[in-house]
């Protein structure tokens, strides 16, 4: 009984010693390096992503502008035929004997009965935004060009299933192409709309 004793004293001790000595050691200098390669890379990442993040909300911006231009196009052309300011006939390009210009244009103000894209329409257009007061319409009011984006009004005919011309409807494409300083080569908004003699 005494030697089992003995024996079992002798084990406790050894663990205590075993456990005592195991809960005093460190991470090693490998576990540490390890661990901070780890997490550079994760931080790495993590800016990778802030960075695509500031990029997007920045072309954002340009993206809004030409899907407003494409839609001030349409609008112009909607608006002139529902009152009457145009014949059906007018509303095609130059070289079909419309009024509106062929291929890709400057952004320019409207003419003066509110068209876009027609030979009247001249005057570079520009864009209003508030200065440091934050109210448009005030002194301080910034103007930004919009040299960078160009418009191309198309009309295009439309064919019945015999394959003949639809004389009172047309297809109308506004194409934008604009630059992002942030992109190589230019992005593109396109717009199709239907534009038929009735109103």
């Amino acid at each position: 009984m005494a030697t089992t004793m003995n024996l079992t004293a002798k084990i406790a001790a050894r663990q205590r010693r075993a456990s005592a000595t195991s809960s005093q050691q460190g991470f090693s200098l490998l576990e540490v390096l390890i661990s901070m390669v780890i997490l550079t890379v994760g931080l790495v990442s993590l800016l990778g992503v802030f960075g695509l993040a500031i990029s997007t909300t920045q072309t954002a911006k340009q993206d809004m502008i030409a899907k407003q231009l494409a839609n001030q196009a349409i609008e112009s052309i909607m608006t002139a035929r529902d009152a009457s300011q145009l014949t059906f006939s007018q509303i095609q390009n130059v070289s079909s004997g419309g009024i509106f210009m062929d291929g890709s244009q400057p952004i320019n103000q409207p003419d003066s009965t509110g068209l876009i894209g027609t030979s009247g329409s001249s005057t570079a257009a520009y864009l209003t935004e508030p200065g440091k007061d934050g109210i448009i319409g005030t002194s301080d009011d910034v103007k930004v060009g919009l040299s960078n984006f160009r418009r191309t009004i198309a009309f295009t005919p439309l064919y019945d299933t015999n394959g003949n011309v639809l004389s009172t409807l047309r297809q109308a494409t506004i194409t934008i192409t604009y630059s992002v300083p942030q992109r190589r080569g230019n992005k593109t908004y396109v717009l199709t709309s239907y534009v038929s003699q009735y109103h």
